[in-house]
């Protein structure tokens, strides 16, 4: 448990690509970007937003970057937003960076890949909603819950001719509904295939406690299991909101986004609208 005072540093997921950080990933991690093009083949950050295997270890090598340039001291507590999950156990110690780079292009290439073989997918935003509303809605059109970011901002996920079915019946349900760019259906059972191979790359890493708690998506308490909770976690809902407010209720009064972006640093204000303006790209 984080003490009084504490600073969250929080790490964000799909979505925050930006091929603007590849300066300043060769400046602060060339390290890490070079073991990235090994494993992956290529330099993600220019095909950034043509997959997710490019996708995600472009997001996790600006995050891990920014953090070495951060270099906090002070009491902290760290979580991470789905694949942002391994930048938090990263930058906790939990894992040697080097070894969170492999993790992240096996775990966009498996679900690049079963985006690419599976039934085809995607994700609807639900805005204005509860979880009620989001949990309905998916029941009625075979979808599951993707996310629950913050009150009034949930996702579903699952199949394509139930997203298209769900996005003309939130209406009724009184809710905004926005389809999100993505190349499958992300946190849903459709991705057990990457979860498995996911599962197999994680049980060969070498974990160590890490140094400062890490807040587990999953379970909306700190990780106890990495290789347990980062793999189910691939099929299952992001509990953001109540990750916020487990960090909140934990002590933490300074919220940091890490970056690429400022998704969750928008999160932060929906979350917890006291803490808003303690939050910092």
């Amino acid at each position: 448990m984080a003490s009084p005072r504490a600073t969250a540093y929080l790490f964000p997921g799909q979505g925050a690509q930006s091929a603007a950080a590849l300066p300043a990933v060769r400046r602060d991690a060339p390290d890490l970007l070079a073991c990235c093009v090994e494993e992956l083949g290529d330099e993600p950050f220019t095909r950034c937003d043509e997959s997710t295997r490019f996708a995600q270890p472009a997001i996790l090598l600006a995050s891990l970057a920014a953090w070495r340039r951060i270099a906090p001291g002070g009491e902290r507590a760290f979580a991470g937003h789905s694949l942002g999950e391994l930048s938090a156990l990263a930058a906790a110690g939990a894992l040697s960076q080097l070894d969170a780079v492999r993790l992240a292009v096996i775990r966009g290439e498996e679900m690049a890949r079963a985006g690419e073989t599976g039934e085809s997918g995607s994700m609807l935003a639900l805005l204005k909603g509860t979880p009620q509303d989001a949990a309905e809605l998916a029941r009625e059109h075979g979808l599951s819950v993707a996310n629950d970011n913050a009150p009034g901002q949930l996702v579903v996920s699952g199949p394509r001719a139930g997203i298209d079915a769900a996005r003309r019946g939130a209406r009724e349900h009184g809710l905004r509904a926005l389809e999100l760019n993505v190349a499958g259906a992300f946190h849903s059972p459709a991705m057990e295939p990457a979860r498995a191979a996911y599962e197999r790359a994680l049980g060969a890493i070498d974990w160590r406690a890490p140094r400062h708690p890490v807040y587990s998506g999953l379970t909306a308490a700190p990780f106890t299991d990495p290789v347990r909770e980062l793999s189910q976690a691939v099929v299952a809902p992001v509990r953001w909101r109540e990750v916020m407010a487990a960090l909140a209720a934990a002590g933490c009064e300074r919220y940091v986004d890490v970056g690429p972006g400022d998704v969750l640093e928008k999160l932060v204000a929906r979350n917890l609208p006291q803490e808003g303006e303690r939050a910092a790209a």
